[in-house]
């Protein structure tokens, strides 16, 4: 098929020996009919570039806005389009296909939408106003999918998706993300199996050593491309594939597979974005950006829960000696960038950076908070701290100062906005969400606590509601305001330049330059509770030559020169622009 090169499918062909050895040129042969059937790639245009400065992402359910007539997904695309257009770019839509468990990361069927949020035309009726960005789960799938009900009865082709194992086979060594099990046991027709479940007994791992597993997710790309998918996030990939005597974690062949959709998705959607999910230590969380041949994306997965101690501490010392060893990645790679989502803030990113000591305290506070610490297993049978429940406005809140506490909270969304890569908001974050602690009493889950819904006229009602006192109109009113004064500035590209300035654990700064160098964007928070004073001349960047500079994030304009300093009330974050 001529629009694919000779270099194009050569790569693709060495990808498929390298995972299945003898099997990969029946298996190119079966691609190319795969391509064929739903005739994507025949036409497509050049790219322009995966993303600019003018790129947001919120990140919601299907079905976090339920309307009083029509569907869900309907009552989203209303609440997006009224109040978001102009400020968000792309609306990323948590799973939406039909699902037994964890809020529809336990799938049933890929190819279909959950009814009661409604169907495909909505989904594509968002992508009218709004990229896309879709979740692909493909470490495992639900116990009550056909795919596992036909492993149960011995029918093909699910009967081979799975992974049965001998509950004597010695797997202390595979690494443990939740306490329970790692093998569950199930009645088959061919009598007891314990199948793999890294997450959970209703989560059923695939097997990927059978390439028709894979054959299975490439043709759910084809489809998610086809309804204007733009972003694909791949759920959990660490652990894809499974090799006994080893940790199970970031094996070779689980790169090459991240590879292998890369260069699928560059014959199909040249404009496509990969987006890896691993909530992992930061060295291996940025292995996925490869030599530049995997991820185009990869979750910032140390930002949140440093950004939360540095605030919490007063103390930015661990998060500016981190933000400075970042790399520099090469063009069409990025960081996204947030500071919560549907799950915890995973604490494991913070291995190596902070003291154990330091994450006591930090757990400490988040519970003193009225939030919940989820653990996972290690292999002597103890437990660590996984991940922290709790809202991210809540996590930095202060119950005798709420004022402190939010302008804490608007300090790390500010960093988040500006800071190098593309930002991601939690629908939660974006309206300033309390704890749902009836959610967690309800479901027994600890994430129920950052993922309340919410009726469209229950909704309305609290984001209109400013004489309460509530936080929610005055959150949602600063954030559509500070998404639209960041929009068209070049220095805010995924990929404009980052300095990590050290100017002492009370600040946190960087100079963010655009590509062209054209324009420079001084970014700087003060960490602590007290008003701190900053020379213009410690700050470096254009503002030596500058007679003034516009705090775009506030609307304020100082006047600049070396022995003149700007003061930052407690927890103040500016955006200065030399003029």
């Amino acid at each position: 098929m001529k629009f694919i090169t000779n270099q194009q499918a050569q790569r693709i062909q060495q990808r498929l020996e390298r995972l299945y050895g003898t099997r990969a040129p029946r298996l190119m042969e079966r691609l190319y009919m795969l391509l064929g059937r739903y005739g994507v790639g025949e036409e497509v245009a050049e790219p322009v570039g995966y993303w600019n400065e003018n790129d947001t992402i919120l990140i919601t359910y299907a079905d976090m806005i339920r309307g009083e007539t029509g569907s869900s997904l309907a009552a989203l695309e209303r609440f997006c389009t009224e109040h978001l257009r102009g400020a968000i770019s792309t609306i990323h839509i948590l799973p939406f296909s039909p699902w037994s468990s964890d809020d529809g990361f336990s799938t049933i069927d890929y190819r279909a939408v959950e009814k009661s949020y409604g169907g495909w035309a909505d989904v594509e009726r968002i992508g009218k106003n709004f990229s896309l960005m879709f979740d692909l789960v493909l470490n495992h799938c639900s116990s009550r999918s056909d795919w596992f009900r036909e492993f149960v009865t011995g029918i093909a082709p699910g009967r081979f998706y799975f992974l049965p194992m001998d509950p004597e086979i010695d797997l202390s060594a595979v690494v443990r993300p939740r306490p329970w099990p790692l093998l569950t046991k199930v009645h088959t027709r061919d009598g007891e199996a314990h199948v793999w479940t890294t997450f959970s007994a209703d989560q059923v791992d695939l097997n990927w050593q059978n390439p028709d597993v894979l054959f299975e997710f490439l043709d759910i790309l084809f489809l998610y491309l086809s309804k204007g998918c733009r972003i694909l996030r791949l759920d959990a990939i660490a652990f894809l594939w499974k090799e006994i005597g080893t940790n199970c974690i970031h094996l070779p062949e689980t790169h090459e597979v991240v590879r292998l959709f890369r260069d699928v998705m560059e014959i199909v959607a040249p404009d496509g974005i990969l987006l890896t999910e691993t909530n992992v230590p930061h060295a291996e969380n940025i292995s996925y950006f490869g030599e530049g041949d995997e991820a185009h994306m990869v979750y910032n997965f140390s930002l949140p829960p440093l950004l939360l101690h540095g605030l919490l501490s007063n103390d930015s010392k661990h998060l500016t000696q981190w933000a400075r060893e970042l790399p520099a990645l090469p063009p069409g790679q990025a960081f996204l960038n947030f500071t919560s989502s549907h799950d915890g803030i995973g604490v494991r990113p913070l291995q190596g950076i902070l003291e154990p000591a330091e994450l006591d305290w930090l757990v400490e506070q988040v519970r003193a908070r009225n939030g919940q610490v989820s653990m996972r297993a290690m292999p002597d049978g103890s437990e660590q701290p996984y991940e922290l429940n709790i809202t991210y406005c809540d996590a930095l809140a202060e119950s005798e100062n709420p004022d402190l506490g939010l302008a804490r909270f608007f300090c790390s969304q500010a960093i988040a906005l500006s800071f190098y890569g593309m930002p991601a908001i939690y629908f939660h974050s974006l309206v300033g969400t309390p704890n749902w602690e009836e959610g967690v009493e309800q479901t027994g889950h600890n994430r129920a606590i950052n993922r309340r819904k919410f009726t469209e006229s229950e909704l309305g009602e609290l984001l209109d509601d400013e004489a309460s006192g509530s936080r929610m109109p005055r959150v949602f009113a600063r954030y559509q305001q500070w998404l639209r004064r960041r929009r068209n500035h070049p220095a805010f590209h995924p990929e404009a330049g980052q300095e990590v300035l050290d100017l002492g654990s009370e600040l946190f700064a960087f100079i963010r330059t655009s590509q062209t160098k054209q324009e420079q964007i001084i970014c700087l928070f003060n960490f602590t509770d007290r008003e701190q004073k900053v020379a213009f001349r410690d700050l470096g960047g254009s503002l030596d030559d500058a007679k003034s500079c516009r705090d775009i994030l506030n609307g304020i304009t100082h006047e600049c020169g070396p022995r003149r300093s700007l003061k930052l009330k407690a927890y103040q974050a500016v955006w200065l622009v030399p003029r």
